[in-house]
Parts: C-alpha cells; structure tokens; sequence
C-alpha cells in the first residue's frame, strides 16, 4: 500500500505561533497527527490589542521550538514529510515574513516541496479535517479580521458574495468588550457576559440590515455601544449591553444569511452551509444557524470548536489538497497581507486584513 502523504501546516499570521502534522487517512478521513498553538494573549493584553512588532518577535522567538514540538508529538521524522504548508496572507507583514521565510528553510533543507496557502482558505477548508465535506457549499467565514460569505465551488475557487463593509465581526465582539471593560481577548467572553444579562434591554441598532444583500455592517452597532457603555451606571447593566449586544447579533447574521442562501441557490442546488472562523464558535450564533438551516433545508457543517480559532491543522489541510494536484510554490514567494480569496472583489476593510 502506498504511503499516505504527510504534511507540515505552520501559521504565523497573527498572534498565534502554529505548527501541525496532518496525514491523508482513508475513505478521506484525514489524521491530525499533532497541533500545536501558542498563543500571545499575555504579550499583547496590557495593550489591548496585537502589537505587530511583538508579535513578530514572538514568532521568531518560537517557531523553531513549536515545530519540533509538532513533530516530535506527532512521532514523524522531518525527512518523511511530504510538504511545507504555511500561512502567506492575509495577515500581519511582519508576522508572515517569519512563518513564510522559515518553512523556505525548511522546504529547501529538506528537499521538500513548499505550499503558499491563504489563510482564509484555511478556514475555508477547516470542516474538512473532520467531516466529509464535499464542494460546492456556502461558507460563512466570520473571525477577528474577517467576515466575508462566499460561495466555495472548489479547491481555489471561491467567489465573494458578501462582506463587511467596515469592522469585522470577530472585531466588533472585541471592541465591545473593550468598552464593556473585559480584558483582552475579550471576545470570548461577551457571550460569558451575555447569560446573566437581560437580552431585550437595550435596543441596539441594526445597520444595513434591509439593504445591501448580504454585505454587513457593524461599525454602526459600535458606536451606539460605546454611547451607551457612558451612562451604565451598575454592573448588571453591562451583563444587560453584552446581552443586548449577543441577540442583535445573532438577529443580523440571521437575516443576512437568509439573504446569502438566496444568493448562493441563484447558481448552486446543493444546500451545504459551512460557518468557519474565531466567532463560529460562539453558541449563541451556532445555535440561531442551525434554526435558520433547518428551516431552509440546509445541511449546516462547523469545524470541531478548537479548529474554528487561528491553527494550522487547517493550514496543513490545504496544504494535504494542494499536494494531491502538484499545486507546490517557488522558494521566493511573497508574503501578502491583502490576499483575498476571491481576487476579482472589490477590496474593502474586514474583508482580507485584520486592521
């Protein structure tokens, strides 16, 4: 039997310092042989928010230590690789210099082939590594950087449907908290928040809600947080805004998703719905999604919870596809920070970057 091809995933876009090992399985099923993720959180928490420079020295600091610790878990020696898969963008510059310019290394060390893999199709791919997704499908991707609806027909083949036109909403989530007065990454922890406040409350508003198919907005929705958030005066009425804030957003995926069915059926029969990303593993939301896909008859998929954060199983995913078609890249690719899944969009704010 032939062997079955083993891929290195690294993933440094951001403030996670990740390395993975994935092998092809049977029937499809693909092993996570090892996933290993360091996160920054305590780097970056006196300041609110990812500090670039830090984070790039983080990574550089780090990343020779995780990949050994990827191996070493995974019991594969570096030579049985069969590729290097690593983050080139979307993300922080300074951040994906380190990963790309180290698994350049590697590769060329090693004699192994080098896959440049979007981050976004990470996510995008994500459900993959445990479930028998087969394409097209309608992926919601909503994280930190991104939120984007797009119409997955294949391997590198994604065609945007909506997007934020302003913050993301893994960003609004942290941006509230921020306000709400939660320590950073305070995102998390709005739902926590959510459950011992009064979810009607506060009457948060609701932008483009009714215009603008499936794009999104929730700069709007902020700036009336931050309104309120002056005049709390106790705090049971921050566990009533969090609360408050949870439903409105439950309620505007819900009615932009029904939006995005539509969109998507115009030129798809099949109804498979994949929500993927930081904030897909937000409850509340899973919850309001799967109702919604129910009562549209769609099969609605998620990535297991610690796959739907910044890893680089997903990376290695991609990576483990991209293999199977000789898709390898040349050892002077470039980093890129904007890298959109769909190339032919208009480039807008949430929709490839964290800013």
């Amino acid at each position: 039997m032939a062997k079955k091809p083993i891929i290195l995933g690294l993933e440094s876009s951001c403030d996670e310092t990740a390395a993975a090992v994935l092998q092809d399985g049977e029937n499809g099923n693909t092993k996570i042989l090892s996933n290993i993720i360091s996160s920054q959180f305590d780097i970056h928490k006196e300041f609110g928010g990812v500090v670039p420079e830090l984070a790039a020295r983080s990574h550089l600091e780090k990343i020779d230590l995780i990949t050994k610790k990827a191996l070493n878990e995974s019991k594969i020696k570096i030579n049985d690789l069969d590729a290097i898969a690593v983050t080139a963008g979307p993300g922080l510059i300074v951040c994906l210099t380190v990963g790309l310019n180290f698994a350049k290394g590697l590769a060329s060390s090693i004699g192994k082939p080098l896959i440049a893999v979007n981050h976004l199709e990470g996510h995008a791919l994500s459900p993959k590594i445990n479930s028998k997704l087969e394409y097209p499908y309608l992926l919601l991707l909503i994280s930190g950087g991104h939120t984007q609806y797009l119409s997955v027909e294949g391997l590198g083949q994604y065609k945007r449907l909506g997007t934020t036109i302003d913050d993301a909403l893994g960003e609004a989530y942290d941006k509230t908290a921020k306000l709400l007065g939660i320590d950073f990454p305070g995102g998390p922890k709005i739902e926590k928040f959510s459950k011992k406040g009064n979810r009607n409350k506060f009457q948060l508003p609701k932008p483009i809600i009714n215009k603008g198919g499936c794009n999104l907005s929730f700069a709007g929705l902020k700036t009336a947080i931050l309104r309120i958030t002056k005049n709390i005066k106790n705090e049971q009425e921050k566990f009533d805004l969090a609360a408050s804030f949870q439903k409105t957003i439950e309620e505007i995926l819900y009615e932009k998703t029904k939006i995005a069915f539509k969109e998507y059926l115009k030129k798809n029969k099949e109804k498979n719905f994949v929500v993927a990303g930081g904030v897909a593993a937000n409850k509340g939301i899973r919850n309001k999604l799967i109702n919604l896909s129910k009562e549209k008859n769609f099969k609605i998929i998620f990535p297991d919870i610690n796959l739907c954060s910044d890893n680089a199983a997903m990376i290695a995913m991609v990576g483990l596809e991209k293999y199977k078609l000789k898709q390898f890249d040349k050892l002077d690719f470039k980093p890129n920070p904007r890298w959109a899944l769909d190339d032919k969009a208009k480039f807008l704010k949430g929709a490839g970057v964290k800013f």
